[in-house]
């Protein structure tokens, strides 16, 4: 079952790093080893939702997504996307920027870095409102509840996450974007360039998460007539098109994933730039990355439960309020790329480990009442 799901991410990860090693060494394959556990990290909350939605769609519909959905993921949002960033802040088309990457390295970083500010602030920006967003909704699972408990009350004020990321964009602007670093260890005022890709970030985020949740009404509307059309069948006896109204709200359940899927693709290549600029490794680490939410998705379809690390998606969303807090940071300091991956892949562990033990301690609960014949109760918030 194991070796099914996650054949073809186990052969993509050996080829990814045999590739990363004869592009640049062993350095490389470290990087893209970390982009891997990055993407992987930051998408475990979309497998568990994309889960969750594909189990309710037709083999047909879930071969779809699978195969034409993989293929929008990895080639589209993790290959495409960095390429383009890339040709937009350094003012080059797509294909020159990919020739550069290849053939020019050292003029590509150049290109790369006096770019970095508009590409820190542009994904900073992105990555902080999906945090604040995060962190302010009301949980009914929390994992750092002194943090987290008083920020939920702080949520309930209408637009406070936006109002925030527009305050510590102007923070940096005036600050960090005054000394901006640049290609040769030079620094100027970035301060005009920082603000406008900040506010082009949020704004970003803004249209994304409004097709999310078109998309998602108009799943709950297909739902709910497809259940009134059942009802009526019923009550008159006759057949319904079953085939024709599957069709049609699993067709909506699709587009609703690709947009979920390219939302949460944000964060993963944003993420990346704070580890590295080079859009070869950037393609390994996350095509892989990409590969294994994936299987990650299909594995949890086919055992038919969802995974029960509950701190995990916490984690994983405290990685993306560190990584945005580094690319702010990188606008005028440099930080090596290794130590912004692991802060991210130490968050995770973290969380890991606090939801084994979060689930240790139900056990234990749930084994005590079962001694007494009396229920055991477990904080969930534990």
């Amino acid at each position: 079952m194991l070796l099914k799901t996650f054949g073809w991410s186990f052969a993509v990860t050996a080829l990814g790093l045999v590739a990363a090693v004869l592009y640049d060494g062993w350095t490389a394959l470290g990087i893209v080893a970390i982009l891997g556990i990055l993407e992987v990290s930051l998408s475990f909350d979309n497998a568990v939702v994309n889960a969750g939605i594909l189990k309710k769609m037709s083999a047909f519909w879930q071969r779809i997504f699978l195969t034409v959905g993989v293929l929008i993921a990895v080639f589209g949002m993790r290959l495409v996307f960095p390429v383009l960033i890339v040709a937009v802040t350094a003012k080059k088309n797509p294909v020159d920027a990919v020739d550069l990457a290849l053939t020019d390295r050292d003029l590509y970083q150049q290109l790369v870095t006096d770019a970095h500010p508009a590409i820190a602030a542009f994904g900073g920006m992105f990555l902080l409102m999906i945090f604040l967003d995060f962190i302010f909704e009301d949980r009914d699972i929390q994992w750092l509840r002194w943090i987290e408990r008083p920020l939920a009350k702080l949520g309930k004020v209408d637009m406070l996450s936006v109002c925030l990321a527009l305050i510590v964009l102007l923070i940096t602007s005036f600050t960090f974007a005054t000394h901006a670093h640049q290609h040769g260890g030079a620094h100027v005022d970035k301060a005009q360039t920082v603000l406008i890709a900040g506010i082009a970030g949020l704004i970003t985020y803004m249209i994304v998460g409004g097709l999310s949740g078109y998309f998602e009404d108009r799943l709950e509307e297909e739902e709910e007539r497809e259940h009134e059309e059942e009802e009526e069948a019923a009550r008159s006896g006759r057949q319904r098109s079953a085939v024709a109204l599957v069709g049609k709200a699993a067709f909506f359940m699709f587009l609703y994933l690709e947009v979920l899927d390219a939302s949460f693709s944000f964060d993963g290549v944003i993420g990346a730039f704070a580890i590295t600029n080079d859009i070869v490794l950037m393609a390994l680490g996350l095509g892989i990355g990409a590969m294994y939410v994936r299987s990650l998705t299909v594995y949890l379809v086919r055992q038919g439960t969802l995974d029960d690390y509950v701190y995990l998606e916490h984690g994983a969303h405290y990685a993306i309020g560190a990584l945005a807090v580094i690319l702010m940071v990188t606008i005028q300091y440099e930080i090596n790329e290794v130590v912004t991956g692991l802060v991210g892949v130490l968050l995770i562990a973290w969380s890991f480990f606090s939801s084994v033990r979060r689930n240790r301690a139900l056990a234990a609960g749930e084994g005590k009442a079962e001694d007494s014949d009396e229920p055991a109760e477990v904080s969930s918030r534990a």
